[in-house]
């Protein structure tokens, strides 16, 4: 049984328990994931507020987390891609629990620094597994919508973590925030033990034995949609992809689109998402009302998340994303010309909202499309640990511009992170909508107007 074959059996499958199974597990620990990742705004405003950390320690919090999810990310990627996407997604779940609950009891800002970075490790390589583990579980017809399912349930987050700081924060202290995630990721790593390995990456490492019984289970709880026509070795050719391959003629390309499409969006959501807490407190805002503020902004994270569910396999995600980077451009700037407190809300709703379309569309969806299994992880592995890397520098930008230009020059950074997105995808970027992943692997091309194939049409040979 080759890896064409088990793509093609997954493929031709209805959605099913095993399916909602598989979702339901690899979401539960994402969103303890993002929890952790969110809860940055509320406790660092109240950081600042209580005299424990000022703009510069907070910026060295943030790029702490960005430096530990690069090397978490790229790190992820190669443990995944050789390990296993179940082992590793086990191992940074407990990574991230623990160094949570080091840093609820940190004595210092420093200490609080360093638990941080290790936090990080765990949560960049969540990001890269959950996403790719989940494409290659379910129906090429149902992929995207999958995985904007999962984005909205684990950016949910967003809205929920703002609520429970608004909360818990100035009655009982940011610890806290700090224990409820290392809880919930412990109860997450005990029930996560029953989530089946990948078989299309079992197949890649010749394990089809094991590939088998996990495509029958599969098989067993769905029903058929559609046989197509059964692959065999002369419809298609199995290409064995390698690192170096995502720098070489047959993945450059794709491997450009993914970097560029994950350091735009990271750049957009940290610019805004991390700091809005605390650009309201240097505005004037107690820590509670910005946290109150900062609670009906972020509710379009979800909404965001259902428009991009609704629409990835209608537009596609190349043209979704060009659309929504331009209609961000144009909300951001209104949203930094006004001072009215209902107009910040509003417009910042939809700045969130847009982030969230963006989110689902791209990350979500696009980047690991755009890479064989053999390297889906280490693909995927780069572009958040570049997406991190830029990452890092991204706070102390944002401090200086609001010192010297105020709102205006972190919407400067984002106008231009956003313009680079639509620039990149209309030259180079490729079309992933409802295409299986063996077929987008063997197809070489990479051309911007490239057709979608039927879903069970036969893998191309001219690769």
């Amino acid at each position: 049984m080759s890896s064409i074959d088990v793509g093609w059996r997954l493929d031709r499958l209805s959605v099913s328990r095993f399916h909602w199974r598989v979702l339901a597990l690899i979401a539960a620990g994402m969103f303890f994931d993002s929890f952790d990742l969110y809860l940055a705004g509320g406790v660092l405003g109240a950081l600042v507020q209580s005299g424990e950390s000022t703009l510069q320690l907070n910026a060295m919090f943030i790029s702490a987390t960005f430096l530990g999810m690069m090397i978490g990310a790229w790190f992820a990627g190669v443990l995944g891609d050789r390990f296993g996407r179940k082992f590793t997604y086990q191992f940074n779940l407990m990574i991230f629990g623990i160094a949570s609950l080091a840093g609820a009891v940190a004595p210092s800002m420093a200490w609080l620094i360093a638990a941080r970075f290790v936090m990080g490790l765990g949560l960049g390589a969540e990001i890269v597994v959950g996403y790719g583990t989940l494409s290659e579980f379910i129906p090429a017809r149902h992929r995207g919508r999958f995985a904007s399912l999962l984005n909205l349930i684990i950016n949910a987050s967003l809205f929920l973590s703002t609520l429970i700081g608004w909360v818990v924060i100035p009655q009982f202290g940011w610890r806290w925030m700090f224990v409820i995630v290392a809880v919930g990721a412990f109860v997450v790593w005990f029930l996560r033990r029953a989530l089946p390995e990948s078989p299309r990456w079992l197949a890649s490492q010749g394990r089809v034995a094991e590939a088998e019984v996990i495509v029958r289970q599969a098989e067993a709880e769905s029903s058929v949609f559609d046989e197509g026509a059964r692959p065999t070795k002369s419809t298609g050719v199995e290409t064995r992809y390698s690192l170096r391959d995502l720098f070489g003629p047959a993945l450059l390309r794709r491997s450009i689109v993914a970097i560029v499409v994950t350091v735009c969006l990271l750049t957009f959501n940290y610019a805004f998402v991390s700091w809005v807490p605390t650009f309201l407190v240097k505005q004037g805002h107690g820590v509670a009302n910005s946290l109150g503020l900062s609670v009906l902004i972020f509710a379009g994270g979800p909404l965001g998340s259902i428009i991009g569910l609704l629409l990835s396999e209608r537009i596609g995600r190349r043209w979704g994303l060009i659309w929504f980077s331009v209609l961000g451009i144009a909300v951001s700037a209104a949203y930094v010309s006004v001072t009215d407190s209902a107009l910040i809300v509003g417009l910042g709703f939809f700045v969130t909202c847009i982030i969230y379309v963006l989110s689902s569309l791209s990350i979500a969806c696009y980047v690991p499309e755009l890479f064989p299994t053999e390297v889906r992880l280490r693909g995927s592995g780069v572009a958040n640990a570049a997406g991190r890397a830029v990452n890092i520098l991204v706070p102390y930008a944002v401090a200086a511009s609001f010192e010297g230009f105020g709102l205006y020059g972190v919407f400067g950074l984002i106008a231009a992170a956003l313009v680079l997105q639509i620039v990149v995808l209309l030259t180079i970027g490729i079309e992933t909508k409802q295409r299986s992943l063996e077929d987008l692997a063997t197809d070489s091309g990479g051309a911007a107007g490239v057709t979608a194939f039927p879903v069970g049409a036969q893998p191309r040979t001219d690769a």
